[in-house]
């Protein structure tokens, strides 16, 4: 007796992925061309690498990443290591500007961002374990504390290629970094305060664990040159409440202030609002200039003046330094000027 054969439906689980070898005869070109266009294009001509182009997607043809990954170590992957707070990350639309540029730079060279915070010393550990294992091809490390040299000493001790944003204190002659111009840019702002006629300017200066706080009251430092009066800098940390409470202690201690210089936008729209509570007109009382040009200074009445850092560019540059790394070029640093934008609060 004969067993009837139950034909098979398909579902498509079953059919077979296409290979490179499909590729290569959709194309009429042969294997060794294909596998040059998947790895960046190099010698092939540009209707060849167009006939490729055309034929993975008529083909379906996916790469295999674990494949690709143990024949070149590379993992496709970089880590945006960001060393702030959790809040920041959405309180400081700075971060978020960067890592979005930073993952579309990247994605131009077919890499994936992932991100990683480390802000505290267990996820500072786990990090290192993961960047250790060989999860990623190399570190945009955003936002470095003199306070944690420790754990960019031990990111530099695993060999692992990283640029820094910003200068990273105590490593940088041995850490690729990007950073805008921030010393020029404070006392660009400074002198800009002193030209139209304002005389005591105070500083609400950034944290001075950072290289960005350093340089920004170096050069508002400058721009004073011998008439530098400690009494008219007070110190934040960058956030809202930090430039509040700064603004309150200048006003107590020099209610005869008539400019403010802020070391970013969000402590400047804080100090804004101090001023204006306490019955003080911007900018005729007092003029107020931050550092930035974020959102914050868009949303305060009136609109601040500011230093704009240009930071699609701070992260393109951050990106092309690292890719060269990955690739195996010597780490490199880079300043990128900053500009004055002039509105209504000064």
């Amino acid at each position: 007796m004969t067993v009837p054969t139950i034909p098979k439906v398909s579902n498509g689980a079953g059919k077979r992925r296409p290979t490179i070898d499909d590729v290569a005869e959709a194309a009429g070109v042969s294997r060794g061309t294909v596998s040059r266009v998947l790895n960046g294009g190099r010698w092939v001509s540009p209707d060849a690498h167009a006939s490729v182009t055309a034929a993975i997607k008529r083909t379906g043809y996916r790469i295999n990443v674990q494949a690709r990954s143990l024949a070149t170590s590379r993992t496709g992957t970089v880590a945006f290591l960001l060393t702030e707070p959790h809040d920041l990350l959405f309180e400081d639309p700075n971060f978020s500007i960067l890592m979005r540029f930073a993952a579309d730079a990247l994605a131009r060279d077919d890499i994936s961002l992932v991100l990683i915070m480390a802000s505290n010393a267990d996820e500072q550990r786990r990090a290192l374990d993961f960047l250790g294992a060989g999860h990623v091809d190399g570190v945009l490390l955003v936002s470095s504390h003199s306070g944690g040299q420790g754990f960019v000493g031990a990111i530099n001790r695993l060999g692992l290629p990283a640029i820094a944003c910003g200068a990273p204190i105590g490593f940088e002659r041995t850490m690729g970094w990007v950073a805008a111009d921030e010393e020029q840019g404070a006392r660009t702002a400074t002198e800009y305060l002193q030209q139209i006629g304002r005389r005591r300017i105070a500083l609400i200066a950034g944290p001075q664990d950072t290289s960005g706080g350093q340089q920004r009251l170096a050069g508002y430092r400058a721009a004073l040159d011998g008439a530098f009066d400690e009494s008219l800098v007070a110190i934040g940390d960058y956030g809202r409440s930090s430039g509040a409470r700064a603004m309150h202690e200048l006003l107590e201690r020099r209610p005869d202030l008539d400019a403010v210089f802020a070391a970013n936008d969000r402590m400047a729209a804080a100090a804004l609002g101090v001023l204006q509570a306490s019955g003080r007109a911007v900018p005729d009382d007092v003029a107020v200039v931050g550092f930035d040009d974020s959102p914050a200074a868009l949303e305060t009445s009136p609109t601040i003046t500011t230093m704009r850092q240009p930071f699609e560019r701070i992260s393109r540059e951050m990106v092309r330094l690292l890719v060269g790394e990955i690739g195996g070029e010597r780490p490199a640093a880079i300043t990128i000027p900053t500009e004055l934008v002039i509105r209504e609060s000064a």
